[in-house]
């Protein structure tokens, strides 16, 4: 049984990994249309490569992702993150949970990463074909043929498609994958950008470009996110900014239709209660100004912000802050409005949409209208939150859909 596994990133890694390390690695081709594999996993977590999530908790951990829950369920059980860190630990990389549950290599270098599955294909004999790109795929009587732009073609048995979604284009995700399921009969829902920044109307938080808050509440509608986040010369990014992002990846945005979001810089706290603390504070520091008061709660440059926004003079002593102006500010900290115009084009780290997951079988990630293809990754229509969480998919899936082929295979050669 010949597999053809199309797309070097996170998904097709570990679906080769999994064939090579069961002995049907001389029946595999990797193209990879890159000079290199693995490149947008070399730059996820800023280079260090966030490998998966500290979560242990499956049900905790399907939460995290705006679409494919259910989906994923199967995958995610059989390979779960915890199992992840172990699989690659037993292939030399330590790995490391940070405060904020991200996993990294100790090394904080993604190129370790990346380093397993090179040495892993090269004991087993992988055969790889770098800086080849698949321009079309076509099926006939249960035989695939991959036409590349090299102008030579391939017969296999088995195609796996994992060419990822259409996010960070200069690393090869361009969508390619896409047009090959659609003309395998395949349904792709709407695709739209997940994980981006957002671009403002207000001048304001561009004078807090830098300045970051550890935890806050932002709300666009009916959705909202609760985390940290910062501002930017545009506007405001971070893990929050993205999660809410993801949540609303078919909202349009833009400035004829702007999305209106509000900021709620301390979601823990009672308004009535807080209004009272503030005034007491300010009444117990009667001689200082307002501004070095409220900086003490806050950024000083949000502060500065926060008085000037509510028409507040910063140089007004603690003891005339009224019960009035107190609950302005309060009211201000905890509803920050905002006019979000445009997301960060280019900036997003991931699809929303892609491969309906109603034509592929969760429990092997093969396709239910054509035998013997298969899709894993970003390609499929999940995606996750930032945080380790789309490549701990990419994994689960890209394993899944290995041992599914691994199984075919011996059942093929039991039969014969």
């Amino acid at each position: 049984m010949r597999i053809a596994i199309v797309g070097g990133g996170a998904a097709g890694l570990m679906c080769a990994a999994t064939l090579a390390e069961s002995g049907v690695a001389n029946d595999v081709v990797l193209l990879e249309k890159n000079a290199e594999l693995g490149k947008k996993v070399l730059i996820s977590g800023g280079g260090r490569c966030n490998v998966t999530t500290g979560l242990s908790d499956v049900r905790q951990l399907l939460l995290r992702y705006p679409r494919g829950q259910k989906f994923l369920q199967k995958a995610m059980y059989h390979f779960p993150p915890l199992a992840v860190r172990d699989w690659f630990e037993s292939h030399g990389v330590p790995l490391k949970v940070e405060k904020d549950l991200r996993v990294f290599p100790v090394s904080d270098n993604g190129s370790d990463i990346v380093g397993v599955f090179k040495r892993l294909f090269d004991q087993a004999n992988v055969q790889i074909l770098y800086g080849h790109q698949v321009i079309s795929i076509s099926e006939s009587q249960h035989v695939f043929t991959l036409h590349l732009k090299q102008t030579i073609s391939l017969e296999v048995d088995a195609v796996v498609l994992t060419t990822g979604g259409q996010a960070y284009r200069h690393t090869g995700s361009t969508g390619d994958g896409y047009t090959f399921a659609e003309k395998l009969g395949h349904t792709i829902t709407p695709l739209a950008p997940s994980l981006s920044a957002f671009i403002v109307e207000e001048h304001w938080p561009k004078t807090l470009a830098g300045v970051s808050v550890k935890n806050a509440t932002i709300t666009c509608g009916n959705k909202r996110f609760t985390g940290p986040f910062l501002f930017t010369h545009k506007g405001i990014t971070g893990p929050a900014v993205f999660a809410l992002s993801a949540l609303i990846a078919f909202e349009t945005c833009t400035p004829q239709k702007k999305l209106h979001m509000e900021i709620n810089l301390f979601p823990d706290r009672q308004a009535d209660v807080f209004v009272k603390e503030l005034h007491e504070l300010a009444q117990s520091h009667g001689k200082k100004n307002l501004l070095n008061i409220i900086s003490t709660i806050i950024p000083y440059s949000i502060a500065e912000i926060c008085l000037g926004e509510n028409y507040i003079n910063a140089n007004q002593h603690g003891a005339s802050l009224s019960k009035e102006q107190a609950q302005n500010v309060v009211h201000w900290l905890q509803h920050i409005p905002i006019t979000v115009i445009s997301r960060v084009a280019g900036d997003e780290f991931v699809t929303a949409g892609g491969v309906n997951t109603k034509d592929v079988d969760p429990k092997t990630m093969e396709s239910l209208l054509v035998p013997g293809l298969y899709f894993a990754g970003e390609i499929l229509d999940i995606d996750g939150f930032t945080g380790g969480f789309n490549l701990q998919a990419s994994w689960a899936t890209g394993r899944l859909a290995g041992e599914a082929i691994i199984s075919t295979s011996n059942h093929i050669l039991h039969n014969t």
